[in-house]
């Protein structure tokens, strides 16, 4: 059984779940109550809305709009 390291966006999620203590779910979310938002008005709305750090704003956005584009495709 090979164990693969997770990579790109979803590898910050353990520890936004740790320092702002909701799940990633949770996050995404948030962010898609805010569709049709663009990108970086989204990640600008974790930073000031909820004190969330660029790079992990960034992580939970990016994230969530890859995943949105898969399932719309």
């Amino acid at each position: 059984m090979t164990t693969e390291k997770i990579k790109g966006p979803a590898s910050y999620f353990p520890s936004i779940e740790k320092k702002y203590g909701r799940p990633i779910g949770d996050w995404q979310a948030l962010v898609r109550k805010h569709y049709p938002a663009k990108h970086m008005e989204l990640v600008g709305m974790l930073k000031s809305e909820h004190g969330m750090g660029h790079g992990h704003a960034n992580a939970v956005v990016a994230h969530t709009l890859a995943e949105d584009r898969q399932v719309a495709s």
